[in-house]
């Protein structure tokens, strides 16, 4: 009889354990989602009915436009925003199937005109969500196409928001203007270092900086590793050379980053 009260008393307190560590990890679930948006990925997809046949390759053109879908429109509107711009505002492209349609129409029209060619353009749009917090959402925007030439482009930017005020967080809001000097400073000396250069070195030659001295690229984003900033293909380098990555640690920034940011809340 013992034996069997002890069992029972056994099964009641692993019972009771499970339970609470699932009551547990219900909170944290819904604690999780209560702090970040709900996203999903869509995409638009335009083929040309134009078909390459050659001996190399049977192909045709194609616009891809792949992006997160969030339960926020002033965010949806934001990123559609970024792409559209991209084209130029006088094209009054403003939904992703016109940008691919219209990419698509380019083609066929010069298809009409030059029926041997062997060149299938491409356009590739993809939006990324690199990182999501209660207070911060950075997006990777990569835009690259092939219409024609010797290669294809590519070029990244990215989008920082602020899901909790429905505002972009400018780099003004992160750093001081009264910081830039000092920015620049902690920047360059990072970029020379990776570049394998000495600090009096000259940058002329070697880059494409304006007036041979060192600046930021306007492509940032808050990683976990600290500010991240990026230089196209062309932008500092030959296209060879591709995109260039500058990361600067929080640590380096600590005392020039405002209270209250993404940067501050960082180790």
């Amino acid at each position: 009889m013992k034996k069997i009260t002890l069992f029972v008393l056994l099964i009641s307190v692993l019972v009771s354990c499970r339970n609470e560590k699932k009551d547990t990890d219900t909170k944290n679930s819904t604690t999780a989602i209560a702090d970040t948006l709900t996203y999903t990925y869509d995409s638009v997809k335009v083929y040309s009915k134009n078909i390459i046949n050659t001996r190399q390759i049977v192909d045709t053109a194609k616009a891809v436009v792949t992006y997160p879908v969030f339960k926020n429109d002033t965010l949806n509107t934001l990123i559609q925003r970024k792409v559209t711009d991209f084209y130029g505002k006088e094209e009054k492209l403003i939904t992703y199937p016109e940008i691919a349609k219209s990419f698509i129409s380019g083609y066929d029209a010069f298809f009409a005109e030059n029926k041997d060619t062997p060149q299938h353009w491409f356009l590739l749009i993809d939006i990324n969500v690199l990182k999501q917090t209660e207070n911060y959402i950075a997006l990777r925007y990569q835009h690259s196409d092939y219409v024609g030439g010797a290669h294809g482009n590519s070029n990244i930017s990215y989008i920082n928001y602020n899901p909790k005020t429905n505002t972009q967080i400018t780099l003004d809001s992160l750093i001081d203007k009264s910081n830039r000097a000092k920015l620049l400073s902690i920047a360059e000396g990072i970029f020379r270092k990776n570049e394998k250069l000495s600090p009096t070195e000259t940058l002329s030659g070697k880059y494409f900086f304006l007036d041979d001295k060192f600046s930021l690229s306007e492509n940032y984003y808050v990683s976990d590793k600290g500010l991240v900033f990026l230089y196209n293909p062309y932008e500092i380098k030959a296209y060879a050379f591709g995109t260039t990555e500058l990361v600067i640690p929080f640590a380096a920034i600590k005392e020039i980053a405002k209270p209250n940011t993404i940067l501050s809340s960082q180790k």
